[in-house]
């Protein structure tokens, strides 16, 4: 019995062995681990062309410095690198971080975003940029990058080239021997891992700090889902539109002849039998029922008026049609968005519906005005109150999420006995 269980348990050790050797042997031709390997190179080639462009400039600074010069002109010297400095600092930040970013996505297929820039004219930009983190983060990575670029990029060089190495100048080395290729191919199974290392450390450092925070990357998902949103609703009233449209153009005119036809044949038959002309009589009526059956529903779709002639037109016919007495006032010199006309005439509409079901009052009063890019919307009656945005039933509550649907709000008080206002301010694009 133990033979046995030994037996078994060095056949899971050799099987074992042998997958982690053949992971190993795997890694090095695998395409992760070239791409990894691609990457810390290029990054090395990099950060060299940059410590040398830096050394030079130093250089010349120094050159300045210690060169023949009164001291006036030292401090003129110190005072003009002081001013100028942050402007091409400040440039060649953007072009390395540019380069960066198109190393990350050609070679590793990693997209580092792009911050936001700062706003403004020059040189207000430019002092803006510097105060923004942004800036700051994408200096950090530049400082950080000598060590992951240099120091990262020597180690998988050395790690790949050591067999090489090794075959090539095999007295070159202090180690000789079967120790030196044990060595050699000890670093060479080790490069695949040591290059994805490498690339992941430096991956993590780019999103962190090249890369929006993310405070900025909430900003910019909300800003995504606000033109997101905006354009649906934006889309959702032009199909509105559309129908009202096609409904205006095709059934409702073929209801009108029909209508009309009936009309003649229940004028013009009058020695038909009786049953006849009272079925004609019938489908007349009910021609005309659905007509302005059909004629409400496009109004509730979207006026037609509202298009052609603007709010101010729209909302006097709905208040020419009102059941009790209302007071219109409208103060808007230019006219808003297509939506946003579209919410406020749905408001008046289903404000003055609700004070003719439910509100038992006498007048009402309606207020449009636009201040600055708001547009404001006052609806008062004068009836029993106890109106509630929340109600089931009143159609406040879908006013409220048409209003929320643009940046809007609405707001309801209505305490008990009246009188209720409702109003609502929109942003006028």
């Amino acid at each position: 019995m133990s033979g046995g269980a030994g037996g078994v348990y060095c056949d899971d050790v050799r099987s074992r062995a042998l997958a982690a050797g053949g992971a190993a042997l795997g890694a090095l031709w695998a395409a992760r681990s070239w791409r990894a390997t691609l990457h810390a190179l290029t990054g090395l080639m990099i950060e060299v062309v940059t410590a040398v462009l830096l050394l030079l400039w130093l250089g010349d600074i120094v050159t300045l410095i210690d060169g023949p010069g009164s001291d006036q002109g030292n401090a003129a010297f110190y005072v003009v690198v002081a001013v100028i400095a942050p402007v091409p600092l400040l440039w060649w930040l953007g072009v390395l971080s540019a380069v960066q970013r198109v190393r990350f996505r050609t070679v590793l297929g990693v997209e580092i975003p792009q911050p936001p820039q700062a706003a403004g004219r020059w040189p207000w930009r430019l002092a803006r940029a510097w105060g923004t983190a942004a800036a700051w983060r994408q200096l950090g990575y530049h400082l950080l990058a000598p060590v992951t670029g240099l120091v990262g990029g020597v180690l998988v060089a050395v790690c790949w080239s050591a067999p090489f190495v090794v075959a090539t100048y095999p007295g070159a080395l202090p180690v000789a021997g079967p120790r030196l290729a044990v060595l050699a191919a000890g670093l060479l199974l080790a490069a695949p891992w040591v290059a994805r290392g490498v690339a992941r450390a430096d991956e993590i450092a780019a999103r962190a700090l090249l890369g929006p925070s993310p405070a900025q990357e909430l900003a910019q998902r909300v800003d995504t889902l606000a033109r997101s949103r905006a354009e649906i609703v934006a889309a959702a009233d032009a199909e509105r539109r559309r129908i009202e449209r096609d409904l205006h153009d095709g059934a409702q005119q073929q209801l009108v002849s029909l209508a009309l036809n009936l009309g003649m044949a229940r004028a013009a038959l009058g020695d038909v039998p009786q049953a006849a002309r009272r079925a004609i009589e019938a489908a007349h009526e009910d021609a005309i029922e659905a007509l302005a059956g059909l004629r409400e529903l496009v109004r509730g779709l979207h006026p037609a008026v509202l298009n052609d002639r603007g709010l101010d037109a729209a909302l006097s016919g709905i208040v020419a049609r009102a059941a009790i007495p209302v007071r219109l006032r409208i103060e808007v010199a230019t006219r808003c968005g297509p939506s946003i006309e579209a919410i406020a005439y749905f408001t008046v509409s289903e404000a003055l519906t609700n004070i003719a079901r439910h509100a038992r009052a006498t007048r009402a009063e309606i207020t449009v005005e636009r201040a600055g890019d708001r547009l404001r919307v006052v609806v008062t009656d004068d009836g029993c109150g106890g109106a509630s945005p929340g109600g089931d039933g009143s159609g406040l509550r879908g006013l409220a999420q048409r209003a929320a649907a643009v940046d809007g709000a609405l707001s309801v008080h209505s305490p008990a006995g009246g009188p209720t206002t409702i109003t609502v301010e929109l942003p006028c694009e």
